[in-house]
């Protein structure tokens, strides 16, 4: 992975340089936002909810043992918004929207397609990496604000009905109202779509890069997914650190 980091930021660098050809590309943009988006709400409306119920879960009987219940919306705010939200929203586009992005753009490059639009004079990146690049950069923090959402509403909800923790909706609500800022949620939202610009660069130069038949096609998804996890993760830590200068 980290022999193509030169190769990615090329990628990556070539793609910002096309955002002039956005307009023209409009369309295409559209459409997979709608893919990416639309598709993956169902899913990411899942994740979120159990995500929230575990923490309520696992946090709220430790602080009503030692009577700070009035924290629990604080920290499951906190939890989603800063951290749980972007990082799992961005694994899980890796794994459904990368690994489709590095399989199409693989199969369209062993069908010998990329250079046939070459041959055209069609510049590849603006044409295939630009508007899916542009749209997971535009639907992943949309997701990321989504999974905010459902993970504090089912948060609230467990700690409301489970026994050990029995918290108003109020006294919890209040509690995130409190401890969330906006600046926290846009934390979040910063991440997610830094991370999103990882997972389209990466999984389009992995397709772009494929060869060997059906066989290269797997080895590129396959790739595409788990270097843009690996990087996600690393990034984390960094935009941590520097997002904490904020505060």
């Amino acid at each position: 992975m980290f022999q193509n980091i030169g190769e990615i930021l090329v990628l990556l660098w070539k793609t910002a340089l096309s955002a002039p050809q956005l307009w023209r590309q409009r369309r295409k943009v559209m459409e997979q936002f709608y893919e990416i988006g639309n598709a993956s709400l169902l899913m990411a409306c899942i994740l979120s909810a159990f995500i929230g119920a575990v923490l309520a879960v696992q946090i709220g009987p430790v602080l009503a043992n030692r009577g700070l219940s009035n924290f629990i919306g604080q920290i499951v705010g906190l939890s989603m918004c800063r951290e749980l939200a972007p990082v799992m929203m961005a694994v899980f586009i890796a794994g459904r929207v990368g690994s489709s992005m590095a399989a199409e753009l693989g199969s369209m490059t062993i069908n010998q397609e990329v250079d046939a639009l070459r041959t055209m004079n069609i510049n590849p990146v603006h044409f295939l990496v630009l508007p899916r690049v542009t749209a997971v950069a535009l639907a992943l923090p949309l997701l990321v604000l989504f999974s905010n959402l459902v993970g504090w509403i089912v948060g609230a909800a467990v700690a409301h009905y489970n026994y050990q923790v029995a918290i108003s909706f109020d006294a919890f609500l209040s509690s995130l109202r409190n401890g969330v800022k906006a600046l926290d949620v846009l934390k979040g939202l910063i991440k997610g779509a830094v991370f999103a610009v990882i997972i389209g660069t990466v999984s389009c130069h992995q397709g772009l890069e494929t060869f060997g038949g059906p066989r290269g096609v797997g080895r590129s998804v396959t790739k595409a997914v788990v270097n843009s996890i690996v990087l996600i993760l690393i990034l984390d830590y960094f935009l941590t650190r520097i997002l904490m200068q904020w505060d």
